[in-house]
């Protein structure tokens, strides 16, 4: 019986044309002015540009990881605008950029099981909106750039206080050229029942996209938040550097998961870091497909009884280097961290898991489990875990188990025997091997998680 899955790749490479877009090219302080003028923005958030764009020129490049050598700014479109305005109402949104998401299955996912969605195209904003009955509870879900001007005395209290300017190059480049992403605020005692979810597209060719997300879940709140990333392919580099920052206080619970599918000749720079108060959680769900290059590892710093949980799959084909992981600071007492990694390559692919974790001398009883597994598809894909700890105290629980291997001929030549095809075999143990992670998500972005495979197994992506 036959099992191969027939898919269109157009539901992710579809472009829109761009006879009206203007596209602000490269990077100097006149640019970064003149981006916060278009803006319109108060004098705080120029000065905070400003002094980005400083950094970033002073700091150096990254001299480990994948090479990026191959980048010129001045040549990336840093800020494409359209002339759209966000709006609360889908059919304000221009009809072509609507057929987009529309095909990426956006609305649909809003009636189904989402209290709010936001939509970025390219730097902008497009589309977002919140349920009314969370509204009267007090939730706020909005644009970055509506937050700044309607919230700004909140958006000063924890802008940039999760993720410094001079945290690391690509940052600093991220603080001085952001656009768009959303800010959530959770009020103290409120439980979503649905999540919320924000969508990045980058359509233009050659650009480089920079959302920034601020998420504060106050006490004894909960939220669930996810990101779903894509972009079509083209034969130029594009940029992705944006920017998470969430706040998990005492006794909340934040769950913030993300499928990135950018196209291939994405360099994906991404980063986002999390403080979770006494009694706090934060669950990390990745899902890492497409990109050229991706270097990205959720920052988690834990205080008295913090928990921190990380659940990620990573799938690297022909010329792409997936440098994926996590870091983790314990800070409190008695904290708890939990990894399960897995990676798939092929085709001379690449994964790399990084774990960095402190943990500091007041952080007696601390527990962390770290599982990686790796899948190679092939004998020309590699696959590498680089674990860094350092443990200032003598009562600290830490292990760290990776598996490394390739798909048995055994098992290949057992499911060939029973009529299945050799790609077919594989596309089996493949999903089983995958399945304990998409299993984790919603069951849309389950089934989201499981066609970026079948896809990557039929080589349709980018």
């Amino acid at each position: 019986m036959k099992t191969r899955i027939e898919l269109d790749d157009n539901i992710y490479n579809k472009k829109v044309k761009e006879e009206s877009v203007s596209k602000i090219v490269g990077l100097t302080k006149e640019i970064v002015e003149e981006i916060s003028k278009e803006k319109d923005e108060p004098k705080w958030v120029l000065d905070i540009r400003l002094k980005a764009l400083d950094y970033f020129n002073k700091l150096p490049m990254p001299n480990w990881g994948p090479d990026l050598s191959m980048l010129n700014l001045d040549e990336i479109s840093t800020y494409v605008k359209r002339g759209i305005n966000t709006s609360d109402k889908w059919e304000d949104v221009p009809e072509e950029i609507k057929n987009v998401f529309d095909k990426l299955g956006i609305p649909e996912a809003e009636k189904k099981s989402l209290a709010g969605v936001g939509a970025q195209f390219d730097s902008e904003m497009v589309y977002h909106k919140v349920q009314d009955d969370l509204k009267k509870q007090g939730v706020i879900y909005c644009n970055f750039d509506t937050a700044i001007k309607e919230y700004p005395d909140l958006v000063k209290e924890y802008f940039t206080k999760a993720v410094p300017i001079m945290d690391h190059k690509f940052i600093a480049l991220h603080y001085a050229l952001f656009s768009g992403g959303s800010f959530v605020y959770i009020p103290k005692g409120v439980h979503l029942d649905n999540p919320l979810q924000s969508y990045f597209r980058l359509n233009s060719k050659g650009a480089g996209q920079f959302e920034h997300t601020l998420i504060i879940v106050e006490e004894d709140s909960y939220l669930e938040f996810i990101e779903g990333c894509s972009a079509p392919g083209y034969n130029t580099l594009n940029l992705h550097a944006g920017c998470v920052e969430l706040f998990v206080k005492k006794n909340a619970l934040l769950r913030f998961s993300t499928i990135e599918n950018w196209s291939k000749n994405m360099l994906n720079l991404n980063t986002k870091k999390a403080y979770v108060d006494e009694n706090g959680k934060i669950e990390w769900i990745m899902g890492s497909f497409g990109s050229k290059i991706s270097m990205l590892y959720p920052m988690s710093i834990l205080e008295d009884n913090a928990k921190c949980e990380m659940t990620q799959l990573s799938f690297a084909g022909k010329g792409q280097n997936l440098d994926t992981g996590l870091k983790v600071v314990c800070n409190g007492k008695n904290t708890s961290t939990v990894v399960n990694s897995k990676s798939i390559s092929k085709d001379g692919g690449i994964c790399t898991f990084r774990s960095n974790v402190l943990v500091n001398k007041k952080a007696s009883n601390s527990k962390l489990s770290l599982s990686c597994e790796s899948l190679m598809l092939d004998s020309i894909s590699r696959s590498d875990t680089i674990p860094s700890c350092t443990i200032l105290n003598d009562d600290t629980i830490f292990s760290h188990e990776a598996k490394i291997g390739k798909i048995s001929d055994d098992t290949i030549f057992y499911l060939m025997s029973r009529g299945l095809s050799e790609e077919e075999a594989k596309s089996i143990i493949v999903r089983g091997f995958a399945e304990p992670i998409s299993k984790v998500f919603p069951v849309e972005y389950a089934v989201e998680m499981n066609r970026l495979i079948n896809m990557e197994l039929e080589g349709t992506i980018g």
